[in-house]
């Protein structure tokens, strides 16, 4: 994906969603706004992926002002070592240990920034944002090729890697790469971080804790850009009826009756990526139900139960929707930003004659 001067384009899905109300939606994001820029979740701490997802929202809206003013509470909020804390409280942090995909995700959005923009000052000035997220990002890379999860406080890393976290990360080092072309930095050193982890996620499921209860867990190797083709097809295939509740979204867990706002927008994206844009306006449509009359999403809904769970409206669910909304109507120049991701995805090896070793390895 090239960048270029953005135009100004409110995404709309006819007979799901007007532009209006996606307006609406990115104002409910701004409504909770901190006033230091900070986009927080509804019990009130602010994380940097979570805040980053909401400022790409907004700026897909037009609200440039209120994304900007996210960015730079990121610049603000940055540590030496490259990371954010895992949570901000009003400005302070309350959790230390930096996530390494927190970090990697700024990357995802000062790309979809340059795109929906086309300003080239405000790049040159994230830049430096970026290198120190990235570079602290991939010394977090094992032997094999995942990244483990956090960092503590004390500078210790964490003994094992997520994989919805390491596919959000690769399509991070991904976009940093781009940055890097189009300012004339490249960077070699994510390139080659980008392919080694593309390869574990493509081939080495034993790399990662175990969280498959978790609908995430399913589709984000594909969201991320690591997996296409094929084994993208197959992957959702696999665990179709185990997540998606026809009429309703998909569910955040396994084992529970309770189908989450933003997991079914992510699926979703996910299904643009690969083309199958039927399916992906089916999950979308049928997670409207979910809209409150203000324009916001609630988080979740237990259809046991037959009541809202938690008993929230969030931020990132708005941001959620927003952006796959952009995708399935393409109406602005980072509309393609989660199919691009996945250009350059590595073709998934047999893991048994590759080479690698089947066990974790911190060198």
């Amino acid at each position: 994906m090239t960048a270029r001067a953005g135009r100004a384009a409110v995404p709309a899905v006819p007979g799901v969603i007007t532009a209006e109300q996606i307006v609406e939606t990115a104002r409910s994001i701004a409504a909770v706004q901190e006033s230091d820029g900070g986009v927080p979740w509804p019990e009130g701490h602010v994380d940097a992926w979570n805040h980053v997802e909401c400022l790409m929202a907004m700026s897909v809206a037009g609200l440039t002002a209120e994304a900007r003013k996210g960015y730079d509470w990121l610049a603000r909020q940055q540590r030496d070592d490259g990371s954010w804390p895992m949570k901000v409280v009003r400005g302070e942090a309350t959790e230390r240990n930096g996530e390494s995909n927190h970090a990697a995700y700024v990357a995802v959005g000062v790309w979809h920034e340059l795109l929906v923009t086309g300003d080239e000052d405000f790049v040159h000035k994230m830049w430096p944002v970026v290198r120190k997220a990235l570079d602290f990002v991939v010394d977090l890379q094992t032997a094999r090729g995942e990244i483990v999860w956090e960092r503590s406080a004390s500078g210790l890393p964490a003994e094992y890697a997520l994989l919805t976290c390491c596919s959000s990360i690769y399509q991070g080092l991904r976009c940093g790469v781009l940055l890097g072309e189009h300012l004339g930095e490249r960077q070699p050193d994510w390139e080659l971080a980008a392919d080694r982890l593309g390869h574990v996620l493509s081939a080495h499921p034993e790399a990662f804790a175990d969280k498959s209860r978790f609908s995430m867990d399913w589709y984000y190797p594909i969201l991320g850009g690591a997996l296409r083709g094929a084994g993208a097809r197959e992957r959702l295939e696999e665990e179709w009826d185990t997540f998606v509740v026809p009429g309703l979204g998909i569910r955040c867990v396994s084992d529970q009756p309770w189908v989450t706002g933003a997991e079914s927008c992510e699926l979703a994206l996910a299904l643009d990526a690969i083309g199958d844009s039927e399916r992906a306006l089916t999950v979308y449509r049928d997670m409207q139900h979910l809209r409150h009359q203000d324009g916001s999403y609630w988080t979740g809904w237990q259809f046991v139960n037959e009541a809202w769970f938690p008993n929230e409206q969030s931020a990132y669910t708005a941001a959620a929707v927003i952006l796959a909304a952009d995708a399935l109507s393409g109406a602005t120049p980072a509309a393609g930003l989660f199919r691009e991701a996945g250009r350059y995805a590595i073709p998934v090896t047999d893991p048994d004659t590759c080479g690698c070793s089947q066990t974790s390895s911190r060198t």
